[in-house]
């Protein structure tokens, strides 16, 4: 196991059979471009995780809120509150790609559902993990500590504590760590998880001294950064980007998924940039082929045997033996969700072949959904807060 950040008392530590809490709302997310709706699907960081620790048969609990207008079946019953409306984002896509062949993405929070309080979390359970991962701003300071209580370990995706929302139409914007009123907490969690971008909104140097910090690097793979000051570059998987909606969610599935099955922090890594690299591929919300999952769960349990030498959480935290060919092996079984993607794709209304590679979402064939909320028609431009 990763070393206990809480130092719980063992013999109060009568777990749930739920390895995994994850804490985050759901929400209703709208994607677009050139004002059209490309897409609408279920959305927020919790139902990306759920997804990967789902496909991979770990057991877990979520905590999420929705209003009664949720129109989505999950594998996980949500709290309904009949008084508020679900969370809705829009993601708008530019026309250009950069030369990356990326699009710009302008994120806007278009309504909120209530936070997540801590009478909220199970109150006579324990985990494992616990995973802080809202999007709308639904993780208060309080019921981060109250996640620290009950779980072993904390990973804390930084937009849940940095995003701040437009007053008028709810252009998502990030504010620095030190001004988020969470980073007192910070010693008390064990993994940080954060883009490249939102990583310029913390001294990594600074804030590694008091958890284990994640950086992702999209195409690049992602960095972990130790408390003990050594940091550790992680292999990518290569993708053809068409929807970047998700993927640094199941990474951190990926990565909590491995991380239960007793990888080593960087194959946990692996796994998770495997997960993020598939994501990517798909619009909204991804399909995981069978065969794939198979294979990937073979490859981990086998990973799992080759390292399974000496309890020691030290060792969790160094590159094993054989990373490499471990990477290797992920990469084809990753090969297979190429037929699958395709498999999936056939669901959706034809789109150019090369779309993602192009960095352009797929348009919808057929009469287009055509915009008429007044919140769809504002002029969209981009807005970039500095640290």
């Amino acid at each position: 196991m990763v070393t206990n950040h809480n130092h719980k008392d063992p013999q109060n530590s009568n777990h749930n059979k739920n390895s995994v809490l994850i804490v985050g709302n759901y929400c209703h997310d709208v994607l677009l471009q050139n004002g059209v709706v490309l897409a609408e699907t279920l959305g927020g960081a919790a139902s990306f995780i759920s997804n990967v620790i789902n496909a991979l048969s770990i057991s877990c609990h979520l905590v999420a809120k929705v209003g009664r207008d949720f129109k989505y079946e999950t594998g996980h019953d949500p709290v309904v509150v009949p008084t508020s409306r679900t969370t809705v984002f829009h993601a708008y896509f530019g026309s250009i790609s950069d030369h990356d062949g990326h699009q710009d993405r302008v994120l806007k929070r278009v309504r909120a559902c209530d936070p997540i309080t801590p009478s909220d979390l199970p109150g006579d359970a324990r985990f494992d993990y616990g995973m802080a991962v809202g999007v709308g701003g639904e993780i208060l300071p309080e019921t981060l500590e109250k996640m620290v209580e009950i779980c072993d370990t904390v990973f804390v995706d930084i937009q849940s504590i940095i995003r701040v929302f437009d007053g008028v139409d709810g252009t998502v914007n990030l504010v620095p760590l030190k001004d988020s009123g969470f980073y007192h907490l910070l010693p008390r969690i064990g993994f940080l998880k954060a883009s490249s971008e939102e990583a310029l909104f913390m001294e990594v140097e600074e804030v590694r001294k008091m958890c284990c910090v994640v950086v992702t690097h999209g195409k690049e793979g992602c960095e972990v950064y130790l408390r003990d000051g050594e940091m550790m570059k992680i292999s990518p998987f290569s993708a053809n980007q068409v929807d970047p909606t998700g993927a640094g969610d199941s990474f951190l599935g990926g990565v909590v998924a491995g991380l239960v099955q007793g990888l080593a922090v960087p194959d946990a890594a692996l796994l998770g940039n495997l997960f993020g690299s598939i994501t990517v591929c798909q619009i909204g919300l991804p399909k995981f082929d069978s065969k794939v999952l198979q294979r990937v769960k073979d490859e981990v349990q086998r990973r799992q045997m080759q390292c399974e030498r000496r309890d020691d959480d030290d060792l969790k935290f160094v590159k094993p033996a054989g990373h490499e060919q471990f990477h290797a092996s992920l990469c084809a079984a990753k090969l297979l969700s190429i037929s699958g993607i395709q498999d999936c794709r056939k669901d959706l209304p034809s789109s150019p072949a090369l779309a993602g590679e192009q960095g352009f979402l797929p348009q919808y064939n057929g009469q287009p959904k055509l915009l008429h909320s007044p919140v769809y028609e504002e002029p969209i431009q981009t807005r970039h807060s500095k640290p």
